[in-house]
Formats: structure tokens, C-alpha cells, sequence
């Protein structure tokens, strides 16, 4: 159980798709600390999630972390856990009051990119 945990796969594919992954999660990290009024504490502010001076380099860091061992092959299977819980509570926190404010199709269209990383 531990080993399977812990190995990766080496095919061309999964190697691919980790270098999608963990670019994507790894730029978004990152991009918290550098445009944190825009993209880190600042945004989660504007929508109202509690404590965004905390939750920003928070969520930042491990999307840095976990980009990076994603990137690098390294628990990556453990480190898709933290991501799709971060995905997951975007979702949540932005795109359910698209779907009550515009409607389904406008909602899906401006959730296409967390959909995609979730995915």
C-alpha cells in the first residue's frame, strides 16, 4: 500500500501530464505571493473568505509545494490531495454564485480553467 503511495509512473503520458499539473499549480502559487492584492489575500478578501492574510499564503504555499512535487514525481499522489481540496473550495467559494447569479452555461464558461484543474 505504502510503495504504491509513493511510486510514480514513468510513461511518456504521466510525464506529460505531471509537467501540466504541477507547471499549472506551481504558476498559480507563486502568482499569490507576487500579485497577492490581485490573486492571494487580496482576492480571497474580496470574496469573503475568512482570514485572507493567513488563507492567501496559505493556499499559495502548498500549490507551491505540491506543484513542485508534483512536478518532480515525488508523492505525487499525496500531494493531489491538498490540490483538489484547494480546487474544490474554489469552486465553491466562486463559481455557486455564477450559477445563481448568470445561469448554468455562463457559470461553466467562467469556471472552464478550475474545472480543468480539478480535472
Amino acid at each position: 500500500m505504502i510503495k504504491k503511495l509513493i511510486h510514480t509512473d514513468n510513461s511518456p503520458t504521466t510525464l506529460i501530464i505531471r509537467l501540466m499539473v504541477g507547471t499549472v499549480f506551481l504558476s498559480e502559487g507563486l502568482q499569490k505571493f507576487l500579485f497577492a492584492d490581485q490573486l492571494g489575500a487580496g482576492r480571497f478578501a474580496k470574496i469573503g473568505l475568512p482570514g485572507p492574510e493567513f488563507l492567501g499564503p496559505f493556499v499559495g504555499s502548498f500549490e507551491i509545494i505540491c506543484g513542485v512535487l508534483i512536478l518532480f514525481g515525488l508523492l505525487t499522489r499525496l500531494a493531489t490531495i491538498p490540490l483538489m481540496t484547494i480546487i474544490l473550495v474554489a469552486i465553491a467559494a466562486t463559481k455557486v454564485m455564477l450559477l445563481a447569479d448568470n445561469g448554468f452555461w455562463r457559470m461553466l464558461h467562467d469556471s472552464r480553467t478550475d474545472w480543468s484543474m480539478l480535472l
